[in-house]
């Protein structure tokens, strides 16, 4: 067996790359070959990443240049060249240097493989070192390190060990960024070893999959989102109706078991087959089209909100590299609230916020002004509220003398998420999902369709983008003016949908 043979032919010299499968497409093939062959056939099928995944990319890039001061002297590879068969002689040359590489570049029988950092180790030895960007080792970068280890001793590399630097969750910053206590090194040698022995089977699959005219008939299933959400969901899922049988609340297992049997629809699940209460409602509300009501249980929960009535929501942005002294990689720091505020039943809605100026911690400026504009008394509303709870208790950590003030909060808190999650009201529209973007349009005919931002993870960007990149003032405006509308909404909608479940509640 001989994944070589089954190369891509090149159409020019530029394109010598394209024989290879690369650790990033070897990846992908192990995730689904549907995905692989459209990135050789049809890549302008597969989307340019959403914002999410761009900063997921240039959070790794940060990471990765931290890293190298871990083994400091190295050389670069590739650093003012960009042909592919220059990087590769580079490589070689570096190799005789015996000392650290940066993105050394190495092929064998198909495979192409840039190592993080090469560092050299006794003797003729080197260490393979994957840096990653989460705080753990996962299954996908024990594939990805016997995929690189695979190349390179094939390539005549010796390797002494494979090791992955990932972050330390146990890191807080105390000033300056020390690498040797940001990273975690953990030697993974014996994982990546067992794992590469099916390297070159798998790469030989890979390849008669890329020399199909077409791409293969692979079913959709939990491969789809396993490691990583694949970018063809769309393609691939769009065949399924609205309310399909994967959106069964906590049962996609049920949901592919079905699609299995040939039925796509909720309604079309048939009577005897075993559905849990909440998706036996789903179930209903697909077949008549017509909400589900649990008018008792909706009073019941309405009986806990006491005038006045503050709607509370925070945003938050969180990143690898700490930011501020006395944080954690991807501590959740609050930098903006919205607070829609009701006396009393016929009262005027008030509207206070916060959002964070200036490139300082946040947290000192937004516990005092939350402490400033909360009432007192009367009842917390907010729409899955351990997260909120949870920053007031890490930001009272840091300020001590809110402390008092946070349990007392804690004791008046009413989650709004909690009547959706126990289906007291569900719409078929919601699709299984509880969160407040399901349940908003689907119970008031409103929603976030209208704004600039739509979604925490782009406010969060957003905010980080205009407060320590570099943008002109009015780009900077432009933006906090839109973030202001998207956390006063989340309030906004928070107060509509009492309000509608009120009128449920006395119809």
């Amino acid at each position: 067996m001989n994944p070589g043979d089954l190369r891509l032919k090149p159409r020019d010299a530029a394109e010598s790359k394209s024989r290879f499968i690369s650790k990033s497409k070897f990846l992908l093939g192990l995730q689904c070959h549907k995905l692989l062959w459209h990135a050789y056939h049809a890549k302008h099928l597969i989307p340019e990443p959403d914002p999410h995944k761009q900063a997921i990319f240039d959070q790794g890039h940060e990471i990765g240049e931290l890293a190298k001061r871990l083994f400091p002297g190295g050389i670069e590879i590739g650093t003012g060249t960009g042909g592919f068969d220059e990087i590769l002689t580079a490589s070689e040359q570096g190799v005789k240097e015996r000392r650290p590489l940066y993105e050394a570049a190495f092929v064998y029988r198909g495979g192409y493989a840039r190592a993080d950092i090469l560092n050299p180790a006794t003797s003729s030895l080197w260490d393979l070192i994957e840096v990653k960007s989460t705080t753990s080792v996962k299954d996908v970068h024990i594939h990805d390190l016997a995929f690189q280890a695979y190349v390179l001793a094939g390539a005549g590399l010796k390797l002494r060990r494979c090791i992955l630097a990932h972050v330390n969750p146990g890191f807080v910053r105390n000033g300056a960024i020390e690498p040797q206590e940001f990273f975690v090194l953990e030697d993974v040698t014996v994982q990546a070893s067992a794992v590469s022995r099916d390297v070159e089977s798998r790469l030989y699959d890979m390849f008669s999959t890329l020399h199909l005219r077409q791409h293969p008939d692979i079913a959709i299933g939990r491969h789809c989102d396993d490691p990583h959400p694949c970018p063809l969901h769309n393609l691939c899922w769009g065949h399924l109706p609205e309310s399909g049988v994967t959106t069964l609340y906590r049962g996609r297992k049920k949901g592919f078991k079905l699609l299995q049997d040939g039925l796509n629809s909720l309604a079309n699940i048939p009577d005897d087959f075993k559905l849990t209460d909440n998706q036996e409602i789903q179930r209903q509300a697909a077949r008549t089209g017509q909400p589900y009501i649990d008018e008792h249980a909706i009073a019941r929960f309405l009986k806990r909100i006491k005038f006045p009535v503050s709607y509370l929501d925070f945003e938050t942005f969180a990143t690898a590299i700490p930011l501020f002294d006395g944080l954690r990689p991807y501590h959740q720091v609050p930098f903006q609230f919205s607070l829609h505020v009701q006396r009393s039943k016929d009262a005027e809605l008030e509207h206070h916020s916060f959002l964070a100026d200036g490139r300082t911690d946040p947290r000192p400026e937004f516990m005092r002004r939350l402490h400033e504009l909360l009432p007192r008394r009367g009842s917390v509303v907010i729409f899955n509220s351990p997260f909120e709870i949870g920053r007031l208790k890490e930001c009272s950590e840091l300020l001590p003398v809110f402390r008092p003030w946070v349990s007392a909060i804690k004791r008046r808190i009413v989650d709004l998420l909690l009547p959706f999650r126990r289906f007291h009201y569900y719409h078929p529209k919601q699709n299984g999902s509880a969160s407040m973007k399901a349940v908003l349009p689907a119970l008031t005919g409103r929603g976030y369709d209208q704004l600039a931002i739509q979604d925490g993870g782009i406010a969060s960007l957003e905010f980080l983008r205009v407060t320590f990149g570099d943008v002109t003032e009015e780009e900077r405006q432009r933006v906090r003016r839109q973030l202001e509308e998207y956390c006063g909404l989340d309030t906004l909608g928070m107060v509509w949908i009492v309000d509608e479940m009120r009128r449920l509640a006395q119809d």
